[in-house]
């Protein structure tokens, strides 16, 4: 007799669910012209965990915010966490912002305006929301953890997508009575391009920003004066990148040598005119340029704040890089809200 068939279904394998952590932590969310990071961060800010993704701010602001959404669920799925220990989350917005109203007012890098995040956040979320500046996260998270602790004042400047900077005084953020403010990168100079809005003026972020460079080194490409960086990247703009830019000027072509030079004095007039009105304790450089070139931004920049900043005030200002790295605006978007609940409770 021929052998009868096993007719009994196969054993479904079985899902092995991961113990979560009951640990309290916050969400520091970075939300970037080029990309947006989600980390969940412990009580002594260690990173448990984290998830990225782009941010393609042309996509509108619909698919942004259900994207920040998405980022922070993943980010707890990597951490392994009970999302029962979220105690606040902290996000920190390329642009102006409402910190009062939770709202991302506009931010042109992205073309978005009038987003209520702490409003989206809590919803989802169920926790206390803090809205701030980028650079001003940034700025606040050197000054408690990283390359300003101990100053009574620090500048934050942080070229990248535009020119971000954030200013730290006894412990608090310098921003407006509704808004933030330290948009150095929006400074107004003499000259021109064939791209500014007001004709004979030229913002200072169109003069030193990684987008500035990366336009220029295109043209350069174009004309032959940077033939590797024209080789790796074929002269387009979303191929030039920080590295790219950085590669160049360490190849010692002249294209690359002046306007690597001429952006950093631009922008050391720029930190020059905030030296003259508040008087930094120390400045303190960020940002994916400032990483590939350190040497030549604190060396080159404060060469130029000397150049043209009151000697009195520039003469006692200590520059640093910042420490803190790609963590500083998660850490301190987060650092600023545990610190505004502690005083509310005080």
């Amino acid at each position: 007799m021929p052998a009868k068939k096993n007719t009994k279904p196969a054993a479904r394998p079985v899902k092995v669910l991961k113990k979560l952590k009951n640990v309290p932590f916050w969400i520091g969310f970075d939300l970037g012209g080029t990309k947006m990071m989600a980390c969940v961060l412990g009580a002594d800010y260690n990173v448990l965990g984290s998830a990225r993704k782009s941010t393609n701010g042309s996509e509108g602001a619909g698919k942004g915010r259900a994207k920040i959404v998405k980022a922070i669920h993943e980010a707890m799925e990597d951490a392994g966490v009970n999302p029962k220990g979220l105690k606040g989350i902290g996000i920190g917005c390329p642009g102006l912002v409402d910190p009062a109203k939770g709202v991302l007012v506009t931010a042109p890098n992205l073309g978005w305006t009038n987003v209520a995040l702490r409003k989206l956040l809590q919803n989802e979320f169920k926790c206390a929301v803090a809205v701030l500046n980028d650079v001003d996260a940034g700025t606040y998270g050197e000054y408690v953890l990283g390359a300003g602790r101990g100053a009574r004042s620090l500048l934050g400047v942080f070229p990248g997508t535009g020119v971000g900077a954030g200013f730290v005084y006894n412990g608090q953020i310098v921003m407006g009575r509704g808004i933030s403010a330290m948009e150095l990168g929006n400074l107004l100079l003499p000259g021109t391009h064939i791209g500014s809005p007001v004709f004979g003026a030229v913002v200072l972020e169109d003069l030193t920003s990684r987008l500035a460079l990366a336009s220029q080194a295109g043209v350069a490409c174009y004309r032959g004066q940077l033939p590797d960086l024209d080789k790796k990247t074929e002269g387009a703009l979303r191929g030039i990148r920080s590295k790219a830019l950085a590669s160049a000027f360490k190849g010692g072509e002249d294209a690359a040598m002046i306007m690597f030079r001429n952006s950093i004095r631009y922008l050391g007039m720029g930190v020059a005119m905030v030296v003259n009105l508040l008087a930094p304790d120390r400045v303190t450089l960020g940002g994916g340029l400032v990483e590939e070139l350190p040497g030549l931004y604190l060396s080159l920049l404060k060469e130029e704040v000397d150049r043209y900043a009151i000697p009195e005030l520039a003469k006692g200002v200590k520059y640093s890089l910042a420490k803190l790295g790609g963590q500083a605006v998660a850490a301190g978007a987060v650092a600023w809200l545990r610190n505004e609940k502690e005083q509310a409770r005080a």
